[in-house]
This record gives C-alpha cells, structure tokens and sequence, in this order.
C-alpha cells in the first residue's frame, strides 16, 4: 500500500546498482513472510485474553490510525478522497470482504487451531481466486486448472482428516472457518478487479480498514463480547495487539503492495508458501505448538495444485526471469535472450 520509494540512481544506473535492487525484493519478501507469518503467532497469544471479533477490530483501529495518518500527511486531498461510485465500491468490497469478513472468520477460527494450521489453510487463497474469477467474471478454467482445484482441495483433505469423529471438532470448525476467511480474501479481490476503483490502492485501503473496523466492532458487540475486555490486559497481550495492528497490517500490507507493483503480482503471492513454514517455526519457538507429517503432506499437495492451476503464468515468469538474466550475462546472452515469452502481449 505505502510506495517505498527508491532513489532514481540505483532504478536507472546498471552494474553495481542492480544487485541491490535484487537484493531489496528478496528482503522485503523475506520480511513480508516474517510479517505475515507473525501475524497467526500474535493472535494466538492475544486472544487468550481478548474475545475475537473485539481483537480484530482494535487490530483494525491501529493499522487505519496509521495509514490514515500517512494518507493526510504524503498525499493531496484530490489523492486520498473517493471521488466516484467505483471507488466508494470499491471501498464497500473491500471493507466488508478483504477486512471485515476475513478477519471475523480468521480470529474466531484460530481460536480453536494452531497457527501453522491456520495459515496453511489460509495460504489456500491463490487457489481460492481463480474459482471465484470463473464465477464472477467468466474466466474459463482449463481442464488442468480444473484437475489443480481438484489436487489443493485432496491436500486441504490430508490436512483435515474429515471423519464422523472429528468433523464437529473445534480444530476442524476452526480450520474451517479460516478457509472461509481465505474465501473472503479471494471472493473480494475478484470483486475488486469487477469493480476497478479509480482511486489508489494506499487510500482506498486506509478507508476500507476503517469501514471493517467499525463492521468488526458491531459483530463484537452482536455477539455479546464486551469492549471492557480491551482494558487492563497484560503487556504480552497489548504486545500482541501492537504487532498484528502495525507490523502485520499497516507495515505488512504497504510491503505487499509495493511488491505487486516491482516484481508482479504471482512472485509476491508465492508468499503464501512461505507464512506457513514462518508460522510453524514461530509457533513451536514461541508456543510449543508441534506440525503432524499429514499437515506437511497436504501443504505440498495444496502447492501442487497451485502449480496447476496457474502454470501458463508461472511458466510466462520463468521465462522473464531466464530473458533477464540473459540480458546481464554479456552481448552473446542478450541476443538470445531477445527471443519473446509465449505470454508477452
């Protein structure tokens, strides 16, 4: 969301300049997973003191304080005001989508599972989004598309472990729950892409938290949980809390969507491949919490199936990836690397 900007000179100059900006995109994905893997740890700690919804909301308050904040002072007002009907749709998809239901699904899910658990199921999203798109915007799948829905979902299965006994368990509820919160991300950013808001993606989204957080704190009280729960919590839980609204929203978005914009959008979404390692490490560092073989199978069965379903993209990847890198290796390199990518319009 926040464009952090990089001097003109190392964007321009080659040689010595490059391997920075190389570096640079691997460091902010590195810390993006970091963030985004953090984010499942914080709420399992916060929420053995904080009712779910109520934690959600407040998360909310804080990373729309900041961005709203950044708004006001970096942009001009004709920047950060919506300004048609697309954009205050816009806003509506994503604060009901992207923040409110999401978040609603994902704090009361991992009330009952681990974070490692919780974010492989919600690492199911990129599979998520291309079924919505058939749906909502007539985007055909291929039959391999088709059969990569088909494997992510055997993984989601292996991960489960569906039976009469466990099916009305909390873990299993609650591992549901998160897939319906990754459903609400993929349903939104589909939506998103119908709706194509004119505004920015930093104003649009600072006025989207601050749509879910008034959405989530109505679900709070709804559901009987009493905002004075908020205070005289302990300093591991406001911890917590100060991590997920800042760090792992306000911080981790702005890093999300500065990479959509240098590296594209299937390089940054392979993130979601990488929380859930970061997540069982921080779980079992912090938590205690342990990984079964069976939920490690069905996470690589799930990436399969991801492979599947977006291989003509992922391939079209490759292939700039292996032009770029003929480009810097000398003359000889760089006529071959002329030759086009199969998806270059």
């Amino acid at each position: 969301m926040v464009a952090l900007s990089i001097p003109t000179r190392f964007r321009s100059i080659p040689g010595r300049f490059a391997l920075p900006l190389r570096y640079r995109n691997a460091a902010l994905f590195a810390l993006l997973a970091l963030l985004f893997g953090g984010t499942f740890v914080a709420i399992e700690t916060g929420l053995r003191e904080l009712p779910p919804l109520l934690f959600a909301g407040l998360r909310f308050d804080i990373g729309a304080a900041a961005l709203i904040g950044y708004v006001l002072l970096r942009r001009p007002r004709s920047a950060w005001l919506p300004r048609t009907r697309r954009d205050i749709a816009g806003i509506a998809v994503a604060g009901v989508f992207i923040v409110a239901a999401n978040n609603a699904l994902l704090f009361v899910g991992q009330g009952s599972t681990t974070p490692a658990m919780a974010s492989i199921m919600y690492g199911l999203n990129p599979v998520l989004a291309p079924v919505f798109a058939w749906w909502i915007l007539d985007d055909r799948l291929s039959k391999t598309g088709m059969l990569g829905i088909g494997v992510a979902l055997a993984g989601v299965a292996a991960i489960v472990q569906p039976s009469p006994s466990t099916l009305t368990g909390a873990g299993t509820v609650g591992q549901v729950l998160v897939l319906g919160a990754a459903a609400a991300v993929a349903i939104g950013s589909v939506l998103l892409k119908r709706v194509r808001p004119e505004m920015g993606s930093l104003p649009l989204t600072a006025w989207a938290m601050v749509l879910g957080a008034v959405l989530l704190h109505a679900l709070s009280v709804a559901a009987g949980e009493s905002p004075a729960r908020a205070v005289g919590v302990g300093r591991l839980t406001l911890v917590s809390l100060l991590a997920v609204g800042i760090p792992s929203t306000a911080v981790a978005y702005a890093i999300n969507f500065d990479l959509l914009e240098r590296i594209g959008p299937v390089r940054t979404n392979l993130v979601a491949y990488v929380v859930p390692v970061v997540a069982a490490l921080a779980g079992w560092a912090l938590l205690g919490t342990g990984l079964s073989a069976a939920t490690v199978a069905g996470f690589l069965i799930v990436v399969v199936g991801f492979g599947l379903v977006e291989r003509q993209t992922l391939r079209c990847e490759v292939c700039r990836l292996r032009r770029w890198r003929r480009r810097r290796g000398g003359a000889g390199s760089a006529r071959r690397a002329e030759s086009p990518c199969p998806c270059d319009d």
